[in-house]
């Protein structure tokens, strides 16, 4: 599958340090070879067609993307603080989702 990746995702991966960069980069490969078929621990579904990508390490990393057809869009990407996934960062990437017409 073909991984289509937003410049606020891509501005957010390229502002990690090295070691999560790697993490990040070795995770995205895994999501393009597996798509869908990629579970836990590196990836949950939020909604019916949003889906988180875990970056798990020093910092946690999020990334909520989407499927349609044969593409993959990495729609928001933050680092995580708290526990609960904050309901702003999901409506983001809901709202991203909304402007791609998927």
């Amino acid at each position: 599958m073909e991984v289509v990746v937003l410049k606020v995702v891509n501005d957010l991966i390229y502002s990690l340090d090295q070691a999560t960069f790697a993490k990040t980069l070795r995770l995205v490969n895994l999501l393009e070879k597996f798509g869908h078929l990629l579970g836990m621990p590196h990836s949950r579904k939020i909604s019916s067609k949003l889906f988180e990508l875990r970056i798990r390490g020093a910092k946690e990393v999020r990334i909520f993307y989407t499927l349609k057809t044969d593409k993959i869009y990495l729609l928001h990407g933050f680092i995580k603080k708290t526990q609960k996934t904050p309901r702003q960062e999901i409506e983001k990437a809901v709202n991203r989702m909304k402007t791609l017409d998927i």
